[in-house]
């Protein structure tokens, strides 16, 4: 499902058109990836969202291929016959040889064409196979790996239906394949062995000893020019996959990553630098009004309002329209996804609020899978608790409510002393009683199985973050992905997203993440560090990304203790903003999605498209890289004007809150337009910088001048509106 947003005043445009001069008439894609209609992580996401733009640049000419895993194939694909001749002709040779392919549409937004390869039906060649690539590449696979063994059979299904397709077409097409990870590497590897004519693409997303190296306790960036590669592959048991995808990066045609940071990283662990950099998108669908994006905020959040009522039931002593949700969400990787530091943040953003007598309360959800065995007993009886108080406030109402009909009915004013007897006051009563509870509110929502062991709520036993009444900062572990159908949080990822006010991701290690990309695109504010894909993508193109609601966090250049604290300072300033700043942030990151855009980024995928066609058939396509000072996309300025809080907006909120000043107007369409007219096209996929370089003089002083050191509580209103705590405006 695309998200959705807004158009209009939040829109800002100064996007080149960028027509792709190809003939595709004659030209064929294959994207193949283990991802094809197979969630696993968040390569499914990007093709997923790509598909639609894809399939309208490509026609009935784009493939996906992928592993067919049949209760994957029952909710998300419908077989059909293929109805392109040179597909229907090879699979039904394969399949007469054994194998058992199946061709349908994945039921996503633009329905493309899948190859499905039943990699289990073949396991009897996985030795003959295993042997030819140990004689051709020699890279030897374990028995006891049942992953790479799968890649295996995988890529040699792959490069099958590749020379299969191209010997059964009668009229010789220009192929390309697009081979993402390692997991598909094998294809591409035996494609460039067996002399296919075949243009081919391998894009990582993250380089699988990055990964393992980042889950130790190593200072990766810092030493990313000293890794003995061979060394640190084989202390970890994975050389055999390392040498897959190193063999795949050197082989292929062209090879690009999906970030800056990435392509740094692929220099030095694989040894060559990346051709290009295609970043990931969304699908981003417009709504028809300018602040519907506002009001799926309210109503979300009423949604998550709900469910704390009923968790914090015999404790809810903090007033829920000065409380703040934030959210951190991804896979349970402790120190990689940043919950760490987030953590001791919260513990220190606590004490702040604490020793400042601030009113404002902070909920903080951690949505991380985890082993569980069921809910919580004592979760699940929170929302029973509160079910039970609605009906019961709905029984006295109705009650009432037909005593004052009655009344009025025959002319008189009610008598109050008669509209509720005994028999009310004793329901009210019991429901009462029944709130009463004696121990704090739980922290996690489920039953863990390692719950001694556990990083995260060991962390939370050490800095005493318990939900006790004094605390400012609440902290909810939620072990498991949201779901509408769930008896206890019933709301999908996308509206819980919407419903917060916060995401926090201060990851470690994060090639790109479509987490903070997906908070923007819906209005959300989020803080990101510049060692993942998509903080490094928006500082290079926004000038001032704290006031457009994208939070740099400095994991790089600064100590722990000290990112911690600049954690802590953004997450303190952001508690401090009154309701309508948080309205103009919110109009501002939303104004982002036109960079998030596949119709914008799906143009990288294009440029390397055409490069591997013209690597691979010289003869008949050319490709000219655009200079590296060409202006090929565009950088937002700061905002034309600080965000005041203003008590008039063009979209107020419901009523007003009571320390707003009155004397400024803001009028978000005369920003919007200040802004578009102050757009200037920089040039935006130059080269990989030098990792080892310290950052600008004038990016450093933006980013210390905008985060204290030590995180201050503001002396008046105007400290508010500094660029680090520049909050746009929307509905709270």
């Amino acid at each position: 499902m695309p998200l959705a947003r807004s158009v209009s005043v939040t829109s800002l445009t100064g996007l080149e058109d960028w027509e792709d001069e190809i003939d595709l008439e004659n030209a064929v894609l294959f994207e193949v990836a283990w991802e094809v209609a197979n969630k696993v992580g968040g390569i499914y996401t990007v093709l997923q969202t790509k598909a639609k733009i894809t399939s309208d640049e490509w026609g009935e000419n784009y493939f996906l291929l992928g592993p067919y895993l049949e209760q994957n194939v029952r909710t998300q694909v419908e077989l059909i016959d293929p109805p392109h001749p040179a597909v229907r002709r090879t699979i039904d040779t394969m399949n007469a040889k054994g194998c058992k392919v199946y061709f349908g549409r994945w039921l996503i937004e633009g329905g493309p064409y899948v190859v499905l390869l039943d990699v289990g039906a073949t396991a009897w060649s996985l030795d003959r196979w295993k042997t030819e690539l140990w004689d051709s590449c020699t890279i030897g696979v374990p028995w006891y790996d049942r992953e790479a063994n799968d890649a295996v059979l995988f890529g040699f299904l792959t490069a099958w239906f590749l020379g299969e397709f191209v010997a059964q077409c009668e009229e010789k097409p220009f192929v390309i394949g697009h081979f993402h990870e390692w997991l598909a590497g094998i294809g591409l590897i035996l494609c460039r062995t067996r002399k296919l004519p075949v243009a081919t693409i391998f894009t990582t997303h993250a380089t699988l000893l990055g990964r393992y190296l980042c889950a130790g306790s190593v200072d990766f960036y810092n030493n990313l020019h000293a890794f003995n590669v061979d060394k640190e592959a084989g202390d970890r048991q994975i050389y055999h996959r390392y040498c897959m995808e190193r063999a795949a990066v050197h082989c292929t045609h062209v090879f690009t990553t999906v970030s800056q940071i990435t392509a740094v990283e692929a220099e030095h662990l694989l040894k060559r630098k990346p051709d290009l950099v295609t970043p990931n998108g969304l699908n981003v669908k417009k709504f028809s009004a300018m602040h519907e994006f506002q009001n799926l905020h309210a109503q979300s959040k009423a949604r998550i309002q709900e469910f704390v009522r009923g968790h914090f039931y015999g404790h809810l002593d903090f007033n829920l329209d000065k409380t703040l949700f934030f959210f951190i969400a991804g896979r349970y990787e402790f120190s990689n996804k940043g919950a760490d530091i987030f953590l001791e943040a919260l513990a220190r953003l606590n004490y702040l609020l604490r020793v400042n007598g601030s009113q404002v309360t902070v909920v903080t959800f951690f949505i991380m899978p985890a082993r569980t065995n069921n809910f919580n007993v004592e979760t699940l009886k929170g929302q029973a608790v509160r079910k039970q108080l609605w009906d019961t406030a709905n029984a006295v109402k109705e009650k009432f409510g037909k005593k004052l009909y009655e009344s009025l009915l025959v002319g008189n004013l009610p008598d109050m002393n008669k509209m509720l007897d005994k028999e009310d006051f004793t329901m009210m009563k019991r429901a009462i009683f029944a709130t009463q509870r004696h121990s704090f509110p739980p922290v996690c929502t489920h039953n863990m199985l390692d719950d001694s062991t556990d990083p995260v709520l060991n962390t939370i036993r050490r800095l005493g973050l318990f939900n006790s009444s004094a605390d400012r900062v609440k902290v909810i572990f939620h072990p498991e992905f949201l779901s509408s159908t769930s008896p206890l949080l019933p709301v999908d990822y996308e509206e819980f997203v919407r419903g917060c006010h916060l995401g926090v991701f201060p990851s470690y290690y994060e090639p790109w993440g479509y987490t903070p990309a997906e908070c923007t695109v819906m209005g959300i504010p989020s803080i990101s560090t510049n060692l993942s894909g998509f903080g490094c993508f928006m500082e290079e193109h926004i000038a001032d990304p704290s006031a457009y609601g994208i939070y740099i966090l400095d994991r790089r250049f600064r100590a722990l203790d000290d990112s911690c604290t600049q954690l802590t300072s953004f997450l303190y300033s952001f508690c401090q903003q009154s309701r309508r700043q948080r309205i103009i942030q919110r109009n501002r990151t939303e104004r982002l999605s036109d960079l998030l855009d596949w119709k914008y980024l799906g143009r990288y995928y294009m440029s390397a498209r055409h490069m591997a066609l013209a690597k691979a058939f010289p003869d008949n396509f050319t490709y000219e890289p655009p200079e590296e000072t060409a202006a090929q996309g565009f950088r937002y300025p700061r905002p034309a004007s600080v965000p005041p809080s203003p008590s008039i907006s063009r979209h107020s909120s419901p009523h007003h809150s009571e320390t707003e000043d009155d004397d400024e107007r803001y009028d978000e369409e005369e920003e919007a337009e200040k802004d578009r007219r102050n757009i200037k096209p920089p040039a935006m996929t130059g080269p990989v910088p030098e990792w080892r370089k310290p950052p600008k003089k004038g990016c450093s002083e933006a980013s210390t001048s905008s985060n204290a050191s030590t995180p201050t509580m503001p002396s008046s209103p105007s400290d508010l509106s500094s660029p680090t705590s520049s909050i746009n405006e929307e509905r709270n």
